[in-house]
This record gives C-alpha cells, structure tokens and sequence, in this order.
C-alpha cells in the first residue's frame, strides 16, 4: 500500500507580470493573457538555486506532516533546470536535510518528472516506507526574453513543490498508475545549451492526443469513469491545453483545479504546487477520486489514481 501524506510548496517572491514581459517580447499583455492564461509568474532571485527551491518546499511537507527527515526511507527529486548536470539536487537537498546515508535519486524530465516520482514512490513505498517526493524547477534561467524567444518566455517561471508518499498513513491510496514513453518526437520539448526549445503547437497537439487516452484508459481499468472524480490536477502547462483536456473526457471544467494564471508553467514542479494548493482547500477528508495528470519532454506523459483512504 502507499498514502498521499500531505504536499508543501515554494514560490519565489519576485512576481513578473504580463506587463513587465510583454514589451520584451513584442506582444501585448492581452495576448500573452489569452494564448496562455497567464498574468503572472515567479522569477527566483540570483541567490535561489534549484536546490534551495526544493529544500524551501521538502521543509514545509515535513512540517505539514509532523515529519521529521530521518524518518525518510527515500527523496526523489525532479528537475529539469538544475545548475549543474550531475550530481543533481538531489543529493544537495538530502544533505541540507541532513541526510548522509538516505537514497536520493534524480529525476531529469522537465514537466512530467513529478508524477514520474510520484507513481515510482508508490511502487517503492512498501519498501522504503516514506518516501518525499521533490520537484524544482529554475525554467527563467532557461528562456530567452526576446522576440525570438516569446513562445517560451511567455510561459515559463520557477518554483519547487513536495509530497510525502507513506507506506502506512495518509489522506489518500494510491491506486494505479499509468506511465508512458515516445522518444520519435522528443525534438518538439527539449533543453540544449542552456535553453528550452518547444514546438508549441505539435506539443498542444500531442499532448491534447495523449492525456485524455491515458486518463481515460486508467479510470476504465479501474472500473471508473471521468464523472467519478473529484478532481483532476494537471500539470500547469497552458490554461488552453486543460481545457482541451476536459473537453476531451468529457468532464467538468471546475473539476480542474487551476492557477496556472498567478505562477505561468514551472515545469515539472507544477503538478505539486497545484496539489498543495488543492490539498489546502479540502474543508473535509477526501470523498472522491483523485487523478493527477502530467505531459513532457521526453515525450514522457501519464496520469495516476487516488481513491478516498
């Protein structure tokens, strides 16, 4: 068995506006607003690193869960923006936590790396016991704010999100999972020399293509359907790719949960940053079922289920 304990998240302080980025871009901050859904985004500071990110947001977790880090079995940590390729933040954060002896493992796929850690730690979690799962994510660092670079420069910010996963507890079972892997059009999201590249509408399109099969192929397997759930939580990519996304299964927009308008897409640590946020807005313990939904470089996608504990 494994448990959705609870969820922490960080967001830098520095808020980028529409109307700071737009005249950098050769756009107006009604376009950025409509092709997106985006009003704003985080910037880290020139001090933050992706390390300190995720730290900030493993800290609240464990605080959240009256958890301390020596309780850990295992971290999982994914990013796609960290500093410096290998070693990757996952061994900074654990010995900041001060672990000295504790796996951590990295995870390097921008955007779907989150649920990627979140359906291996179900799977390792009879094992390990608890395991925190980590994602941050530096993507200012990895755009061009120029004209030339206004597809992804509109999009992307920064920020860290955690969960604990546990073999014994939680507010939430993990059920079933559901991964999947097409390298032949990995070309369309990637990261060279320091810089995202994305094909917008072919990543649109694939993704548009995949997530709602995906979803739609775990609820059947396990005996449900879209109207069954309580709430989808996405990856905050693009406000218009969610809502192809719920027009595509047939399920409710307000199901969604949604605020990729006040942080833009912080790549892999999204999904957790908007499980946080989600999870902080339960007035009573989870009725119904839960799915988490991720696409991204790779091309990596998927989705997983959680029933009510």
């Amino acid at each position: 068995m494994a448990y959705l304990r609870t969820f922490g998240s960080y967001l830098p302080a520095r808020r980028v506006g529409n109307e700071e980025l737009a005249p950098l871009v050769d756009a107006t901050p009604e376009w950025i607003l409509s092709v997106s859904g985006i009003e704003e985004r985080r910037y880290a500071a020139e001090n933050e690193t992706v390390a300190s990110l995720g730290l900030a947001a493993a800290r609240e977790c464990l605080s959240n869960a009256g958890t301390t880090p020596d309780q850990l079995g295992l971290l999982l940590v994914s990013s796609g923006s960290s500093e410096r390729f290998s070693p990757g933040p996952a061994s900074q954060i654990a010995a900041a936590l001060g672990l000295h002896s504790t796996p951590a493992l990295d995870i390097a796929v921008p955007s779907a790396g989150s649920l990627i850690g979140l359906a291996l730690a179900a799977d390792l979690a009879p094992r390990f016991g608890k395991v925190l799962v980590i994602a941050a994510e530096i993507m200012s660092r990895r755009i061009e704010r120029t004209p030339a670079g206004r597809g992804t420069a509109i999009l992307f910010g920064d920020g860290a999100g955690a969960a604990l996963i546990d073999s014994q507890t939680g507010f939430a079972r993990i059920a079933d999972s559901l991964l999947a892997t097409d390298g032949s059009a990995a070309n369309i999201l990637k990261i060279e020399h320091d810089r995202i590249f994305m094909d917008g509408k072919s990543v649109i399109l694939q993704a548009y293509r995949k997530l709602p099969r995906a979803i739609g192929d775990l609820l059947a397997r396990n005996a449900l359907g879209p109207a069954d759930v309580g709430a989808f939580l996405l990856h905050q990519a693009n406000l218009n790719l969610i809502e192809k996304v719920a027009a595509g299964l047939k399920a409710a927009r307000e199901r969604f949960f949604v605020n990729i308008a006040r942080y833009g897409n912080t790549s892999s640590a999204s999904l957790l940053i908007a499980a946080a946020e989600w999870h902080r807005t339960l007035a009573a313990p989870l009725a119904a079922p839960v799915v988490f939904s991720a696409f991204g470089a790779g091309l990596n996608w998927g989705a997983l289920l959680a029933l009510p504990a």
